[in-house]
């Protein structure tokens, strides 16, 4: 007798990966909740939603992540928390850096950093009097570039912050109701990286 199975649905009964621990990067598991301390701060993660077991190898040099009896769609969790702690472990040994560009026709975008650099203020843009107060989140820094005009740096140890923070300074002087082919006025993603190669 056959028996219907989609491979979809199938299980597998053991699933694992790991990832290298850097140099000079201390971590600390505590039931699937993950802390990573480098030379630019302390990060922590909690995979507690997700169905994986996390912990160190005996040796301490890489954290091992294992599924047990996932379907396909599950196993990819797998990838994506390695991926989380390559993020993490990278925030803390290089800090993530995000370039951002002022664009403009006609009106120039005046943007003052305000807050000790954890804020900044966009006035003038396509002439309009309202000013904009964006917020940065979590430790993620502002500084207006001293060798480039119109351009605003963005640091931090957490890429979900830094990302997000420019994201909001983005996603707060978008065009509305013109042509956004024609108007292309706005503060743009020029760059991603690290701050120490």
């Amino acid at each position: 007798r056959r028996v219907h199975g989609d491979s979809a649905t199938m299980k597998q009964i053991h699933n694992a990966d790991s990832v290298k621990i850097p140099e000079g990067v201390t971590v600390t598991i505590n039931s699937r909740q993950v802390t990573v301390k480098g030379k630019f701060g302390e990060l922590k993660r909690d995979f507690r939603h997700l169905p994986v077991e996390l912990h160190k190898t005996k040796d301490g040099k890489r954290i091992r992540i294992e599924m047990w009896f996932g379907t396909t769609k599950k196993l990819a969790v797998i990838r994506t928390v390695c991926t989380h702690l390559n993020n993490m472990f990278k925030g803390v040994t290089k800090k993530f850096q995000y370039k951002m560009r002022l664009v403009y026709a006609h009106y120039p975008i005046n943007a003052n950093v305000v807050d000790k650099n954890k804020g900044i203020e966009i006035r003038n843009f396509l002439g309009e009097k309202y000013v904009r107060n964006v917020k940065m989140l979590g430790d993620t820094t502002i500084v207006k570039s001293t060798n480039v005009k119109d351009e605003l740096v963005l640091e931090g140890t957490d890429l979900d912050n830094v990302s997000r923070s420019a994201a909001l300074i983005h996603q707060s002087v978008l065009v509305r109701h013109k042509d956004i082919r024609k108007f292309l006025d706005g503060i743009y993603v020029s760059e991603t990286g690290t701050v120490l190669e």
